[in-house]
């Protein structure tokens, strides 16, 4: 039977998130449902998005669907930027945010399959010097706990540091919990890892990731810093209230989320991750793999941890460079990307194969996403006032 896309009601929330007014544990969703849940075709899933950006007043938004293990339809809507007329399309340059997290956790397996790192052992011990003689680690250097620090509590944001440095009243380093014990959002970890990797081993984090994973799978828009060839067909950003917001190009790679790239290479991204190439089956099960539970009743702020309803009914966990929790169609993996202008995420059914994966040139896109999962994945419990805030 043919799935009905429908239409719901999503309400802004605190900060620039939004989340979709309903239950987070919606009963009449049932497994049996779930089973018999047919894709939908590539014009009703575009007549969908369309409505939705219509409805919420949304600029620009992108999308990929991996079926099986296979992209089945890739599209784009809208316009790129508020200073021109030009269409987003499927090769308009956007950016990839935190989806770049991923793609860095895909590196540093690569790197444990071929055994030059280990997801735990000690990042310090890679690095040819003390920690103390990197000027951006002298805030910690004399707290033994960076010691402890590895590769999987990196990749798991268990490091227990903040999200940034910056974001500190005094921005200087610091530890808020021991490493390694609860879940606590960070791309400053992000930094220590790509410094490990890049002066330890002596491997460019940008270079290896174009070789190794962006040219292997065929992804000839993507790269970890600006390249001028870009702005021909490039997204600008916008934000809640519709500001226009100039792409920045980046002039350095950060594995925490530096990544230009376009709708059809995130489409190959994600269906290669999704089948594990380039990973051996044991690397591709660190993935998914919950790595330490999260009890936090929402992802932000990173360091508040009051608890939430999602640990004990959807077994919500830190994966490697992913978040997982168990549906009633199993266990399902996702990654967000946002920044004031920039809304992403990429949802995938691990048994199932399939993905749907949405980039944003405009944050208020994060309205739409509840509605549209649901209408192209079918029936799923996802946390979403956990990944986005309480509804409002």
């Amino acid at each position: 039977m043919r799935a009905h896309l429908t239409l719901g009601a999503c309400g802004l929330v605190m900060s620039s998130m939004v989340a979709c007014n309903t239950s987070d544990t919606d009963t009449a969703r049932t497994s049996a449902t779930s089973a018999a849940w047919v894709m939908p075709t590539a014009s009703s899933i575009d007549s969908t998005a369309k409505a939705l950006m219509q409805q919420y007043d949304v600029q620009g938004m992108a999308l990929a669907v991996i079926d099986r293990g296979q992209v089945s339809h890739v599209a784009a809507y809208g316009r790129r930027s508020a200073k021109s007329d030009g269409p987003l399309d499927t090769n308009t340059i956007m950016y990839g945010a935190s989806l770049t997290k991923t793609a860095a956790a895909v590196l540093v397996l690569q790197l444990v399959d071929e055994g030059r790192m280990a997801l735990d052992t000690p990042l310090v011990r890679y690095l040819p010097k003390p920690i103390s003689a990197y000027e951006d680690y002298q805030d910690i250097s004399s707290d033994a706990r960076i010691n402890r620090v590895t590769a999987r509590m990196v990749l798991s944001h268990t490091t227990g540091f903040a999200n940034f440095r910056w974001l500190e009243p005094d921005e200087r380093l610091r530890f808020h919990h021991e490493p390694g014990k609860r879940y606590g959002y960070s791309g400053e970890g992000f930094y220590l890892l790509q410094l490990a990797i890049e002066e330890g081993l002596g491997i460019e984090l940008g270079s290896a990731m174009q070789t190794r994973i962006f040219d292997r799978i065929g992804m000839p828009r993507t790269s970890m810093m600006w390249r001028p060839d870009f702005r021909e067909n490039l997204a600008d950003g916008f934000t809640l209230d519709g500001t226009h917001e100039p792409h920045d190009e980046r002039s350095a790679p950060r594995a925490a989320g530096s990544m230009d790239t376009d709708i059809a290479d995130q489409a190959r991204l994600w269906a290669s991750i999704l089948r594990g190439d380039g990973l051996s089956p044991a690397s591709r099960a660190e993935l998914v793999k919950p790595q330490v539970a999260i009890t936090s009743a929402q992802q932000f702020p990173t360091l508040t941890a009051p608890e939430g309803q999602f640990h004990t009914t959807h077994h919500l966990a830190a994966g490697v460079g992913v978040v997982t929790y168990q549906d009633p169609r199993g266990l399902v993996f996702w990654k967000g990307g946002h920044n004031d202008s920039t809304g992403n995420i990429v949802v995938c059914i691990e048994a199932e194969q399939r993905c749907l994966v949405l980039l944003g040139n405009d944050v208020r896109a994060e309205r739409v996403y509840p509605e549209l999962v649901a209408a192209v994945l079918g029936p799923l419990n996802f946390p979403w006032s956990w990944e986005y805030g309480p509804k409002s």
